[in-house]
Formats: structure tokens, sequence, C-alpha cells
């Protein structure tokens, strides 16, 4: 069962329930989403599709959603490789050697909040709840990237660094790439103090469009600044999508850790070539 939007697809496979871009979704090779809260075994305040939270879910429940996840994909779990996410702008070029890291064995790397790769039936994952899922997807050469972009990626220019290493490493046009945005804190959600919105403004001027002041905060809209950032770098505007749904406006579907308080599980966001 699925419902159809214009911004996403709501999907719901025996209970699980995910997002998917109508944009990307019409490429035979490719598989993508983006989890929601349900669909998992999850108990608690993690309840039920949760990727990470350690200290909140046991080991086991974690294991058994990452498994249900690659069955949704068609895949075994012990292919999945996960990012080592620390807010940077780092991106990690995935092979076959890197199956599982993350999932079913340990990384040897970590400080990446991106992945990218051309090689089949490799998933990429990255954590959210809150920060924005960033899809690229280049249908000519084949390859496709996922970052992880909160506030200090998308400040460092994750999306950017996303779109040279495509380029450099892969050789794909900016103009062929096809992106999207997956759930994340809206701007009015998105309160900050100064500091971190003048780190914004002094790395960009043109940032200060994105953000409106109420009281002593600021409010920025990251969404906007993203999709900027990527149009800079030669992203079609036709070739960019955005969910439009806000993780802590929505917390029966998704974790949000502003809008749970920290008391929260992490969704998944996942691409794979086939």
């Amino acid at each position: 069962m699925k419902e159809e939007r214009q911004q996403y697809t709501l999907h719901n496979d025996k209970g699980r329930c995910y997002l998917t871009f109508p944009a990307l979704e019409r490429y035979e090779g490719l598989r993508h989403l983006f989890t929601t809260r349900r669909g998992g075994v999850s108990t608690g305040c993690c309840d039920s599709w949760n990727f990470g939270a350690w200290d909140l879910d046991s080991e086991e429940n974690i294991r058994r959603n990452y498994e249900i996840l690659a069955e949704v994909l068609g895949v075994s779990a012990d292919r999945m490789v996960r990012t080592a996410q620390t807010h940077t702008a780092n991106i990690r070029i995935v092979s076959e050697d890197d199956m599982g890291k993350g999932i079913t064995r340990k990384r040897d790397y970590d400080n990446v909040d991106g992945l990218v790769t051309n090689v089949r039936r490799l998933p990429i994952v990255t954590g959210h709840a809150d920060c924005n899922a960033v899809f690229f997807f280049d249908p000519k050469k084949e390859v496709i990237g996922l970052a992880h972009s909160g506030w200090r990626g998308t400040l460092a220019g994750i999306g950017r660094q996303m779109v040279d290493v495509m380029q450099s490493e892969y050789g794909c046009l900016p103009s062929d790439l096809v992106t999207g945005l997956g759930p994340a804190l809206c701007r009015d959600c998105f309160e900050v103090d100064t500091d971190v919105a003048q780190a914004f403004f002094d790395a960009d001027r043109g940032y200060r469009q994105f953000a409106y002041r109420s009281g002593e905060k600021y409010y920025i809209d990251l969404k906007k600044i993203i999709r900027s950032d990527l149009m800079d770098c030669g992203i079609l505007p036709e070739h960019f999508s955005d969910m439009d749904l806000c993780t802590k406006c929505r917390k029966d579907m998704f974790f949000s850790h502003r809008g749970h308080m920290g008391k929260r599980g992490i969704m998944a966001a996942a691409m794979m070539l086939v």
C-alpha cells in the first residue's frame, strides 16, 4: 500500500513505513528510501524502527531493525554500509571492501558524514533525527551519494563537497545529478543562538535571506541553504526535490531530537544501485 503526494510517496509494506521521492522512483536501476518511526521491533522511546540511540535501545533490536531495512531493499544486512557521523563535510568513497561496516562489522573509519559509490547492490546508509538527508543520483554515470547534513555539515558545505567528489572521482556533471532532501527541521523549528546565526552570515551574506530573528533567537531555513548551495554548484532546479516534512512538527511520524528532548530513536536514509 502506498500514499502518493507531489513531494513524496509514503509506502506501507507489511507495517514497514517509509518514504521515497517520486523523481527518483522512476529510475529502475535505483532503490532509495527514508524510514519513519514505524516498521521495526524497538520499544519505549525508540518505538519502533530505530537505527541508533544505542544507550536507549538494545543491540539486538537495532540489529533486527537493520535486517528489516535490508529486507525492504532486497539485500542482506551484511552488504549495507553506514556513516560514522560527527557533523563533518567528509565524504567516503565506498567499495566492496566496505560491505557491512557500521552494520554487521566494525568500521575502520571515523568522521564520515557522506558516502558515495558506483557499486551495485551495496546500500549506503545515513542516520537522522532532525538533520537533513541529502540524496544524490547520477542516472548517466550510475553513481549514488548520500549525506548527513546538520547545521555544522551544512555550514561546512557537505552538499557542495559531495558534488565535487562525484565530479572528480566519477566524472559526474552537476547538471545530470538528481537530488532530494528528506524530512528534517523546518525553519520555524530550527531555533539557534546569535553565534550560530552569525557563523552562517559570516560564511555567506546571502544566507541572511533564509533566516529571521525573534527576540534573542534566530530561525534558519537549512533546507533553503542546502538548495541554494546545490544550485550554485550547477544542480538544475528541476532536478531538486524536497519532501517538505518537518521531523519536529510530525513527531507522530518521525523521531526528533529536539521534539522528543533527546529521548528518541534514529531514522535511516538509504540508497542502492541495482
